[in-house]
């Protein structure tokens, strides 16, 4: 049985990844900043209150995890918030309140977990990024350069952790149907020289299913060959390919 400690855990891909690793056995810590929204059940299951920019709100969550279930074999890194509208539209104080959330509190709650996981000499950290941490685009550049921020602290990671069994995976979703874009997004003040974007930033599929991403990232968790990035949907595996080829043709005029 692996223990899970997952933020973020009252919808999206939060809620779909407790409720297969409570059906697959394990146990889990799901933590939310409103608890009272999460909607799971189990014997195996703790909810707990956990505002991600409060460091030691972060450091409590983790010692009542060890308290309740021993260890923490897994840290989901789901809490996050969107952003979208071109850069310039995108205010300082905007900016700085994602980079909060983003990034500043993956960092708080990764820095609780990780003595615990030091100490067990194994653990699995999964980040859960975007396409857009891999590559931005118009309309998003803020909330991808966020996510560009998470991704290199894992990449960094991976190789610090590595001496102590920790393996770290970066998970890249395309657009799935968790909510996400629609109300739970802040869109920054229109300036009205720009075009206005699609924030969905789809292929024109149909959003993914976040139990086809939950059963993906659950099947990664622990897996001796775990890749550092996991990139989910059609969608996001074509802009991935995109950016590397684009990448490729710059070196080559070199």
């Amino acid at each position: 049985m692996k223990t899970w400690l997952i933020t973020g855990a009252s919808g999206g891909f939060g809620t779909a990844i407790a409720r297969q690793a409570l059906a697959a056995g394990d146990a889990v810590v799901a933590t939310a900043r409103r608890p009272e929204r999460v909607r799971l059940a189990g014997e195996r299951l703790l909810v707990l209150p956990l505002d991600v920019t409060d460091e030691e709100a972060a450091c409590a969550a983790a010692g009542r995890a060890v308290e309740r279930f021993g260890r923490i074999d897994v840290l989901v890194s789901n809490a996050g918030r969107g952003l979208f509208g071109a850069v310039e539209e995108t205010s300082p104080a905007e900016a700085r309140e994602l980079f909060d959330t983003n990034v500043f509190g993956v960092l708080a709650v990764t820095r609780a977990v990780l003595p615990v996981m030091r100490a067990q000499r194994s653990g699995h950290l999964l980040a859960i990024s975007s396409m857009g941490g891999f590559s931005a685009g118009a309309g998003f550049g803020v909330y991808a350069a966020s996510k560009f921020a998470v991704e290199a602290l894992h990449e960094a990671l991976r190789e610090e952790l590595a001496p102590f069994g920790v393996r770290v995976t970066i998970v890249e979703p395309g657009v799935f149907d968790t909510g996400f874009s629609g109300a739970s997004a802040q869109v920054a003040q229109k300036i009205d020289a720009y075009a206005a974007p699609d924030y969905t930033d789809d292929d024109g599929d149909p959003p993914g299913d976040p139990a086809d991403a939950a059963a993906a990232i659950v099947a990664v968790a622990g897996a001796a060959d775990a890749p550092l990035r996991l990139p989910l949907g059609r969608d996001a595996i074509a802009r991935i390919r995109a950016k590397l080829d684009q990448v490729a043709g710059d070196l080559g005029t070199t």
